[in-house]
């Protein structure tokens, strides 16, 4: 082995003699100074270059951050004998900007980004049971058309379960006439520009204060 280890240095070096390329010149006087190393009784191994281990960072799990919504609280409805329809008034709505889940007995939809703010209009409890696989949502340039199926036709008496009707909340906006005003003051706040803001700003604080009993009296 000593031997050949010997043949392979001289041979190497001969090769160096003759090459002129610079870069060949420093693999053959690297490959002459790695045989050198060696021990003399030890067998003449070619040597590889063996790449360095890489050092893999898994990146961080990409967290996505909960969206707010503005509650969409008005619209309006009308129904056949096969369908209900709904009508949310809504400019910039994009349709493949719209998620939709439909079930039996609920409907919510989700706008996103609409001029920058995501809307919900959500029906947790219909009146009535509909076919999800066919309800539908249409776009218009100015709104959007929700079109529920009945699962059996006929008349509904109403949108909402007759149950919601006898939920705290609804009693208690009933007992208070003023609560269906300042859910529609908040809605206007939310939609409007800077100067139904301040007026609706403006309202709101002269019924506070008691200059007014009717925080809408400002702007009707």
């Amino acid at each position: 082995m000593a031997d050949d280890l010997a043949l392979d240095l001289e041979e190497l070096r001969k090769l160096q003699g003759i090459a002129k390329r610079p870069r060949v010149l420093s693999l053959i006087s690297s490959e002459i100074s790695n045989l050198e190393k060696l021990p003399k009784a030890a067998p003449s191994v070619p040597t590889a270059q063996v790449p360095a281990p890489v050092s893999v960072t898994k990146a961080p799990a990409l967290t996505t951050p909960a969206l707010n919504y503005i509650t969409l609280g008005s619209f309006s409805w009308d129904q056949d004998s096969d369908k209900i329809k709904i009508y949310v008034f809504l400019e910039g709505v994009e349709q493949d900007k719209v998620e939709t889940v439909f079930k039996e007995k609920s409907a919510d939809i989700k706008f996103h980004d609409v001029q920058g703010k995501n809307y919900r209009c959500a029906i947790p409890n219909l009146n009535k049971e509909i076919i999800p696989e066919k309800s539908k949502l249409l776009v218009k340039p100015n709104k959007v058309i929700i079109t529920l199926f009945k699962a059996s036709k006929g008349n509904w008496l109403d949108l909402h379960s007759k149950e919601d009707k006898f939920k705290p909340n609804n009693l208690d906006k009933e007992k208070d006439p003023m609560a269906g005003i300042m859910d529609l003051m908040k809605n206007m706040y939310e939609d409007g520009d800077e100067e139904m803001k301040r007026t609706i700003a403006k309202a709101w604080s002269d019924a506070r204060s008691g200059k007014t009993a009717d925080p809408l009296q400002g702007y009707r």
